[in-house]
């Protein structure tokens, strides 16, 4: 190949094969926040963090389109699981925020690697989808504060993070939802 030649580089399988060691990465930097609500262990917060990553692989593809609908419905999920876990609003902003320096970060040398015009496409495609992931995990994270504050005249109710396993059944059903996407081209 000649240096002239450009590289052609399927960013969504960059970002699978990395998504274990940023997972870890991104759950050690929020540290003690990850564990501060007892209710809402380790284990369930990163299978959160591989579904995000898992959809912006295909958020970085062909199913661009049908993938944003399973990344909004993941990112309010993310929202509801923040307030479970006794987030306060901003924090959950942060924490997606860190999700956009970590795929820059990591991204990089791959982007770099690119056709110019193909690079910046993905890393604004990424950006963007960050952009509306945060707004809507906002609105999960303040539909679920309201639920609980106001619901039964002002007494709090049952909230999600009073049942581990409902929170399993929610994800794996955003898990199915992602893999309907992904085999509607096959």
């Amino acid at each position: 190949m000649r240096a002239s030649e450009p590289v052609l580089i399927d960013a969504g399988r960059v970002i699978a094969e990395m998504r274990e060691s940023m997972v870890s990465q991104w759950a050690d930097w929020l540290g003690d926040r990850v564990t501060a609500a007892s209710t809402i262990p380790r284990p369930v917060v990163e299978r959160e963090f591989r579904l995000l990553f898992d959809v912006l692989t295909e958020m970085v593809g062909p199913l661009r389109r049908e993938a944003n609908i399973v990344w909004f419905h993941v990112c309010e999920h993310y929202g509801r699981i923040a307030s479970a876990r006794g987030l306060a609003a901003g924090e959950v902003v942060e924490e997606l925020a860190y999700l956009r320096e970590l795929l820059t970060r990591n991204l990089a040398p791959v982007l770099v690697a690119m056709r110019a015009r193909q690079g910046m496409a993905i890393m604004l495609r990424l950006n963007r989808a960050i952009d509306k992931g945060i707004a809507v995990a906002v609105v999960g994270y303040t539909d679920a504060l309201v639920a609980t504050l106001f619901s039964q005249n002002g007494v709090p109710s049952y909230s999600i993070s009073n049942d581990f396993g409902q929170v399993g059944r929610q994800l794996t059903t955003l898990e199915m939802e992602l893999q309907a996407v992904a085999k509607s081209v096959k």
